[in-house]
């Protein structure tokens, strides 16, 4: 596909990097001469100077032939008019990034009035998945497929669980539980799981089941379940506003401290319910006397990566709840992933992600159609949910005895609002809605895992 990404900032490269990856032609825009040839120099990525909401930059960036432009400027009006022009000058799907709570209302009057594809919030998309992450507190990170009825649950094994030095085959004879375990990461390494594979202590773990048989499984393990009651948040921005709305509606209890006395004082109007202590997060004093050691969550979301990191591990010295920072720069998370923060946010992640998966449902496919995409383990194992058509290669033979690549995982099946974790005698019909985790990256049709 022809793809031009507006803006060459953070999420924007991002983009540029991971669709050029998928096998896709990628033109970036951006004013910044800079930016435009970092991306273009490391990448076969090719690059405009200008400003991609006029009609001139966006027919040299190839508008007319271009499948999709996708506006992530830092400027919601800026990306928004883009996408206008682009409808008008080349008739191509459009993809805009809009992030002020002022337009998170209107989001779906703009994308219907305007012809949009989508309308991408990271911040709101973040504050959805730190709330899903509050609700089921012991996970690292929650993604859910087949619109919420089946769930990927990523979670650190405690010492001295019941199931350490069990194989993951034993899991469903000895605890009569249906849910698959996907992959394991243990020092640093990361794989796919085999019916052979033992678990040990602070093993990382995903899992799929529904949310009724996850949280079976975890009650057999004695694994903490229950949400957190009361959350502490560092850092009175954009993230902050939609998280705050979230949990307040779900009787959590928030409190935010934020050290720029405007951002308080806008806070205490649009979110009455929430409490805003004015003051600097990063004396320490500040926290403990707000209560950071009896807090149930602690949740840094500044704009500054050190910031947050340095708050969190501060707060797991003093604190037994559970810990959320947010990271925007990616470049350093296999080092941030050894800091053992509990739970790292990325929003660039989140972004790239449901723009990727909705570029791979574009494309044409013959058995399926993509969903849903998550990244389970970065650059190594992805999960993709599929909705089977009629006369797909894989339906109607059982899973035992079709031929899958290696490193392939049908983790889930559901049909008729039922979610099936499958094994070697069920069959895939059209019309199920299938999850499958593999390591096999850029799945754009189920039938791509058979070999």
């Amino acid at each position: 596909m022809n793809i031009i990404v507006v803006g060459c900032g953070k999420v924007g490269q991002t983009l540029a990097v991971q669709l050029n990856n998928d096998g896709n032609n990628i033109t970036v825009i951006d004013l910044n001469a800079d930016k435009v040839s970092e991306v273009t120099d490391r990448h076969d990525i090719m690059g405009v100077v200008g400003n991609g909401a006029t009609h001139t930059v966006q027919q040299e960036a190839g508008i007319k032939n271009a499948d999709l432009l996708i506006a992530v400027t830092s400027s919601d009006e800026l990306n928004l008019l883009c996408c206008l022009i682009a409808k008008m000058a080349g008739n191509c799907q459009t993809i805009a990034r809009v992030r002020s709570p002022q337009y998170s209302s209107e989001a779906q009057f703009l994308k219907d009035e305007l012809g949009l594809a989508m309308i991408i919030n990271p911040e709101y998309a973040s504050a959805a998945e730190i709330a899903r992450i509050l609700r089921f507190p012991s996970a690292i990170k929650i993604d859910t497929f087949a619109k919420g009825q089946v769930e990927l649950l990523k979670f650190r094994l405690p010492e001295e669980s019941p199931i350490v030095g069990m194989a993951v085959k034993d899991i469903m004879m000895k605890l009569k539980c249906d849910v698959l375990i996907c992959t394991i990461e243990r020092d640093g390494e990361a794989y796919i799981a085999k019916g052979d594979s033992v678990f040990r202590e602070r093993d990382i773990i995903s899992l799929v089941a529904s949310p009724k048989k996850a949280n079976d499984f975890f009650n057999k393990i004695k694994y903490k379940t229950r949400s957190v009651r009361d959350v502490m948040i560092v850092g009175g921005g954009e993230i902050t506003h939609y998280l705050a709305d979230i949990l307040i509606k779900s009787d959590i209890a928030v409190k935010v401290i934020e050290k720029d006395k405007e951002k308080c004082e806008e806070m205490c109007v649009s979110l009455p319910d929430v409490t805003v202590i004015h003051g600097d997060a990063v004396d320490q004093g500040v926290l403990m006397e707000e209560g950071l050691d009896k807090a149930g969550a602690f949740v840094a979301l500044t704009n500054l990566d050190e910031e947050n990191i340095l708050l969190s591990l501060f707060a797991k010295n003093k604190n037994k709840g559970k810990l959320i920072a947010k990271i925007n720069r990616i470049e350093f998370d296999d080092v941030v992933s050894q800091l053992d923060l509990d739970t790292v946010i990325y929003p660039r992640h989140l972004t790239s992600e449901s723009i990727v998966r909705y570029v791979r449902a574009m494309k044409n496919t013959i058995g399926s159609n993509v969903e849903t995409l998550y990244i389970v383990i970065k650059d190594k194992v992805e999960a993709s949910e599929f909705i089977v058509r009629e006369n797909c290669a894989i339906t109607g033979v059982p899973l035992g005895e079709l031929k899958f690549k290696d490193n392939v995982l049908v983790a889930a099946i559901l049909r008729d609002r039922k979610v099936i974790i499958p094994h070697g005698g069920d069959i895939i019909r059209p019309g199920d809605a299938v999850v499958i985790v593999s390591e096999i990256m850029a799945l754009h049709d189920i039938t791509d895992v058979l070999r």
